[in-house]
């Protein structure tokens, strides 16, 4: 029996359409390794028009009044959660991703995320006016910056296309936003819902490769490119963007350490390690993945950490039972079992280091232990289900380990003592400082690294002025 193959589109000014010239992508199911879509290969003709449709738009939905704004993504909130059972199904047929996971973990926040970012749309004000020089006036405006072209990864492609599109349309910015080649459904659903709300043109969906997000990118008309994914996709999308001085956001990655001291409540710790470091297969840059113990408790630490791998559980999407699905794509799953292949003589697999079952990109939770700080694995992120531990004997070392990478996106600290906690968040070189806990956020505080991990902030109040330009204007007030 096979399975009907669905042909996704690409959504520019209000409309549907395929690739100009015809050409498409097979987008292949994670958990059964079956074409189960196609999407079109945009080219320049498809990242033109999608250009275009934006550019037109940019002046009346930069006119419109915040309240307006506001009401337009409220409604968009309210359509994604009245659409949640077909939202889910969208993105775990993109991702593997359970069912229940992904309706419980990611609808909620994505909803939430919108509504704040429509109660910012109000709150797009300079700082007071006054006279800074006898006779004149001054006014600070923030304005949006125009049209943006944005670029979303795989890992987590309705979430961060919301991060995206959100903040840029309450800030009164029109948009492109490109999906990631292999996980193209839930953005099209998207598009769809969206497409009831907003004028033609303010929000455009283009499906393509890495030569499509190049070409926009690349091309004359965005005033911002905001992307997620590889520190080489961003350094290439930096070196692009500075031909024609393009603002730039970029998040591209991490390696958070998890440091844990020697009064840290073990059995909660590994249990906040695990959930934290093997949630969506560990394919979430601030995942963690890289944990740093007290030598005094590291043995203790290990084998309850090996444990709670093994009782750890992948598998199909409607198996309420799993912890996570499938690796994206063939070539993650080649990259990790790659890392786990390449391990150094002295480095021990604890748990896990091994496919799961001959069909699907199922990968086993894995823990491994006796790692140096120069080792592969340490250095580059995995992104996938795998920990890594490494052992210190004081303070001053567990920051040089955690700093010691370039990465600098998120980090964790597990203590009892507040000073310790206090003198570790000052010295962790990363934009995320959690205590004891890894991994939750929320709308209002900002989320973005620092180094090779990025710049720009996603969320809260500070990412939505990522996507507005300061202006002054002075008036002489006398007669």
């Amino acid at each position: 029996m096979t399975t009907e193959v669905r042909r996704l589109r690409n959504y520019i000014n209000g409309e549907f359409r395929d690739a100009a010239d015809g050409r498409t992508i097979d987008v292949v199911s994670p958990v059964t390794e079956e074409v189960y879509a196609t999407s079109p290969l945009s080219g320049q003709a498809d990242v033109d028009a999608a250009m275009e449709a934006a550019a037109a738009a940019f002046p009346a939905w930069r006119d419109t009044t915040p309240a307006e704004r506001q009401k337009a993504l409220l409604k968009i909130a309210d359509a994604f959660e009245e659409r949640a059972e077909d939202l889910v199904a969208a993105e775990s047929e993109n991702t593997g991703k359970p069912l229940g996971l992904t309706r419980s973990e990611e609808v909620p926040p994505m909803v939430d995320q919108i509504r704040f970012f429509a109660g910012a749309a109000r709150l797009l004000e300079g700082r007071s006016a006054g006279e800074y020089m006898e006779g004149l006036t001054s006014i600070v405006r923030r304005e949006p910056v125009g049209v943006c072209a944005q670029v979303a990864p795989w890992n987590y492609p309705m979430m961060m296309a919301v991060w995206k599109f959100a903040p840029a349309l309450a800030a009164g910015n029109t948009v492109v936003l490109k999906p990631s080649d292999t996980t193209p459904a839930s953005t099209v659903l998207m598009a769809e819902i969206m497409g009831q709300f907003l004028p033609k043109g303010v929000f455009n969906v283009l499906c393509g490769d890495r030569d499509t997000g190049r070409a926009m990118v690349e091309h004359p008309t965005p005033a911002m490119a905001s992307i997620t994914g590889s520190v080489r996709a961003g350094i290439q999308v930096a070196e692009s963007a500075a031909k024609d001085v393009k603002r730039v956001h970029l998040e591209l990655g991490g390696k958070a350490p998890v440091v844990v001291f020697e009064d840290a409540d073990i059995a909660k710790t590994v249990a906040g390690v695990s959930e934290a470091g093997f949630f969506n297969a560990g394919q979430d840059c601030t995942a963690a993945t890289r944990v740093l113990v007290h030598e005094s408790v590291h043995d203790e630490f290990v084998t309850a950490l090996a444990k709670a791998a093994a009782d750890t559980k992948t598998g199909q999407p409607d198996d309420e039972d799993v912890a996570y699905g499938p690796l994206n794509n063939a070539n993650q799953l080649k990259q990790v079992s790659g890392f786990i292949e390449r391990l150094p003589a002295h480095a021990k697999v604890e748990a896990g280091g091994h496919r799961v079952g001959d069909k699907g990109y199922f990968y086993a939770p894995t823990v491994v232990s006796g790692l140096k700080q120069d080792d592969e694995i340490i250095q580059n992120e995995v992104f996938g289900p795998v920990i890594t531990v490494q052992s210190f004997t004081d303070e001053q070392q567990a920051v040089q380990y955690a700093n010691g990478v370039e990465y600098a996106l998120a980090s964790s600290v597990w203590t009892q003592n507040h000073s310790r906690a206090m003198r570790m968040s000052k010295s962790l070189d990363f934009g995320c400082v959690w205590i004891n806990t890894h991994i939750p956020l929320v709308a209002e505080m900002p989320h973005g690294g620092f180094k090779k991990s990025g710049y720009g902030k996603d969320l809260s109040a500070y990412g939505f002025e990522d996507y507005t330009r300061i202006k002054h204007v002075m008036t002489s007030i006398e007669d």
